[in-house]
């Protein structure tokens, strides 16, 4: 296994501009005309791949195709670009994003075995839960030192590509929502709907 590569590391690299970082992972998303294209578009991917990927997952559907892999494999992020090219395939940075759903709890061990039962969820280190299908959203801890009263106990996560994050926060302030924070952006936006029920955008930037 190669040395870690941070976010920054990954996008200053040549031939990636089809690919956004999202938390830990990279991932493009390429328009198909039809199923037909994007199986065809999977087949060169797995060619292209091999066995060698850090991490690869591909989302098929007749619309497009969404591929993630690790930032390590900058070479293979390429291939698969290039690949999507010769098919006559372009990509869609603005539907690329990871949604985790996060529960805030005084003590993580006492919930967490519940939600991995309930969901029937896999689990990765003391506070993480992830879909072993990779189709539904990720759960993750947050311990606080205190219980926050008189607001929810569970929020989303949206990460987005950095480029997106301004634009995705404009329409959501658009669409009736109000801002909590932006204290710590571009990292994240706290932004709640018309009843207060929060949801944080978030972005790589300021995560290496």
């Amino acid at each position: 296994m190669g040395a870690r590569v941070t976010a920054g590391e990954f996008h200053s690299a040549a031939g990636v501009e089809d690919w956004r970082s999202v938390y830990h992972l990279v991932s493009a998303h390429f328009r198909t005309a039809s199923l037909a294209a994007g199986t065809a578009f999977a087949g060169e991917i797995a060619r292209v791949a091999g066995e060698g990927a850090e991490y690869l997952a591909v989302d098929l559907r007749a619309g497009g195709v969404t591929v993630s892999l690790g930032r390590r494999d900058v070479a293979l992020a390429r291939q698969i670009s290039e690949a999507a090219a010769g098919l006559g395939l372009r990509s869609d940075p603005s539907v690329v994003q990871v949604v985790n759903v996060t529960v805030d709890a005084l003590v993580g061990a006492d919930v967490l075995p519940f939600w991995r039962a309930v969901l029937g969820y896999g689990q990765i280190g003391d506070d993480y839960l992830y879909d072993p299908l990779r189709r539904g959203p990720a759960v993750g801890l947050q311990e606080m030192d205190v219980a926050r009263e008189g607001r929810n106990r569970i929020h989303v996560d949206v990460a987005v590509a950095h480029d997106q994050a301004e634009a995705r926060v404009a329409a959501a302030l658009a669409a009736g929502g109000r801002l909590v924070s932006d204290a710590h952006a571009p990292k994240w936006w706290v932004l709640s709907d018309a009843e207060g029920n929060e949801v944080c955008v978030a972005t790589w930037v300021g995560r290496d």
